[in-house]
C-alpha cells in the first residue's frame, strides 16, 4: 500500500516495529518517511504521528494496517498472554492511529481513515478466537468513528482481506495445521475451497481497493467494510 501510494506521487510516511523492514523501505523508497515504532506503544506512536503533523501539517489518508495473526488453538487451550497480545496489535494499534487521525482530520474538515479488518471480522473463525475478536473490534472502530466524523467531512472505511499470499499467511497455515493436526497443504486447500473464486488474493489486490477508496470515485463511501477476498463462503476448517 505504501509503495503504491508513493509510486503515484503521494507523500507517504510509514512505521513498523521491524527495524530491518523499515531500513529496506527507506533504501528502496527514499521519498517515504520511514520510522521504527511499535503500534501498541503510545509514546512511540505519539512521536511518529507528531513528526508527520509537524512536517506536513496534516494527512489526507491514514491507513491503520499493522496486525498480527495471533495464536491458533481451541478456546480452552489458549494462553491469556497470547489472547491479550493479539487484540493489542490489531485493535489498540488501530485505535491510537485513529484517535490521532480523527483530531487532525476533524480540524482540517476532510480526510480518509482506512483500517485493515479481515474476513475474520465478518464471520466466526474456528481455532483463531483472538484474531477474530480483534478484527470484529476493528469493524466497530470503523463504523462508530464514521458516524462521529461524517459531519466534519471525514470518511472512515475498513478493508477486509481474505487469505493474502505471502510469508505471513504461510505462518498462519503452519500454526493452524499444528493446532488441527492436519498438513499445511490440507489447511491451504480448505482456505481455497471456502472462497467462491477458489483463489487467494495478493497484496496488490488490497492496495487497489485502498487506492479506490482514497479516490474521488469513492467520495460518498463511508462506514463500510470492503471485502477483498474472492467472496468467502466459510471459514470453518
Amino acid at each position: 500500500m505504501a509503495e503504491r501510494f508513493s509510486e503515484r506521487g503521494d507523500r507517504v510516511a510509514i512505521c513498523d516495529a521491524d527495524g530491518a523492514a523499515v531500513d529496506r523501505v527507506a533504501a528502496g523508497y527514499p521519498r517515504i518517511l520511514a520510522r521504527v515504532a511499535d503500534v501498541t506503544d503510545e509514546a512511540a506512536m505519539g512521536a511518529f504521528l507528531a513528526e508527520i503533523e509537524t512536517t506536513w501539517g496534516g494527512a489526507d489518508v491514514v491507513c491503520a494496517n499493522a496486525g498480527t495473526g495471533g495464536p491458533a488453538g481451541r478456546i480452552e487451550n489458549l494462553d491469556l498472554d497470547d489472547w491479550t497480545a493479539c487484540p493489542g496489535v490489531n485493535l489498540t494499534g488501530a485505535f491510537l492511529t485513529c484517535r490521532w487521525a480523527a483530531r487532525v482530520m476533524r480540524a482540517q474538515g476532510s480526510g480518509l481513515i482506512l483500517l485493515t479488518a479481515s474476513t475474520a471480522g465478518l464471520f466466526g473463525y474456528p481455532l483463531r478466537a483472538p484474531y477474530a475478536v480483534a478484527k470484529w473490534g476493528v469493524v466497530g472502530l470503523t463504523r462508530t468513528p464514521a458516524m462521529e466524523l461524517g459531519p466534519a467531512g471525514v470518511r472512515v472505511n475498513a478493508l477486509a482481506p481474505g487469505a493474502v499470499e505471502g510469508a505471513r499467511m504461510e505462518r498462519v497455515l503452519a500454526n493452524e495445521a499444528a493446532a488441527s493436526g492436519q498438513s499445511i497443504e490440507a489447511v491451504r486447500a480448505q482456505y481455497v475451497r471456502g472462497v467462491s473464486l477458489r483463489t487467494w488474493v495478493s497484496a496488490d489486490d488490497v492496495a487497489d481497493m485502498a487506492l479506490f477508496l482514497a479516490s474521488p470515485a469513492a467520495a460518498k463511501i463511508s462506514g463500510q467494510v470492503m471485502a477483498v477476498d474472492g467472496h468467502t463462503e466459510t471459514l470453518v476448517p
